[in-house]
């Protein structure tokens, strides 16, 4: 299980610094800017959860030690 949150999370910034490529800095709010903000916000949460459910994995294996 580590190593597949791992890839999506790898996965994730990939589509971060992908969606980076597609600001454009004069006009952040329009066109194609816009949808390149949703992206790197729901790849963001993407990682904020898979980090959150490997933390939560962590904990249950220290539980059942």
């Amino acid at each position: 299980m580590k190593i597949f949150t791992n890839i999506l999370i790898v996965i994730a910034f990939g589509l971060i610094v992908f969606n980076c490529t597609k600001l454009d800095f004069r006009n952040l709010f329009q066109g194609d800017s816009m949808a390149a903000l949703i992206g790197i916000v729901a790849a963001f949460c993407a990682v904020c959860v898979l980090v959150i459910f490997r933390l939560s994995k962590a904990i249950e294996q220290k539980m059942k030690h």
